[in-house]
């Protein structure tokens, strides 16, 4: 597991903890800690696994941040059910749809996984909660990025 140390706001800094990373704000740009602050990837999900003794004020969170060690969270989708095989080296293609009103259609399309990523399919956790109104038969499954 590798993880990379960053800074993040004291009341998240807890091992377990997981966020997306948005990027950073206009205050952000004069800071002498930005680069380690803004090390992560936008628009990527992360889980805080430990964390660090090391504090330091900022002027965006109340009581400073801390320094943490993160890794890239694992994802849950809804796939296509013939490509859900465990191991399987996949470039994540959500359906084509814009039925942004379906009850799963944050699981075809989940925060902190973009169109093309290569990913490997850790799990499979079973059907989709609910069926696809395109008549798309789909599992879910735990994707790792990489």
């Amino acid at each position: 597991m590798n993880a990379t140390v960053t800074l993040i706001g004291m009341r998240l800094a807890k091992v377990g903890i997981e966020f997306a990373f948005n990027g950073p704000t206009s205050e952000c740009e004069g800071c002498k800690l930005k680069n380690t602050c803004m090390n992560l990837d936008v628009g990527r999900r992360y889980r805080i696994v430990g964390t660090r003794d090391a504090h330091h004020e900022c002027p965006l969170h109340d009581g400073g941040v801390y320094a943490v060690e993160v890794v890239e969270s694992p994802i849950i989708a809804a796939i296509e059910s013939r490509k859900a095989l465990v191991d399987a080296k996949i470039s994540f293609e959500p359906p084509k749809c814009d039925k942004k009103d379906c009850r799963i259609y944050d699981l075809c399309h989940p925060e902190g996984l973009h169109h093309g990523d290569k990913c490997t399919i850790s799990s499979i956790l079973g059907d989709a909660p609910e069926d696809c109104a395109d008549g798309l038969a789909l599992r879910l499954v735990e994707l790792k990025r990489g």
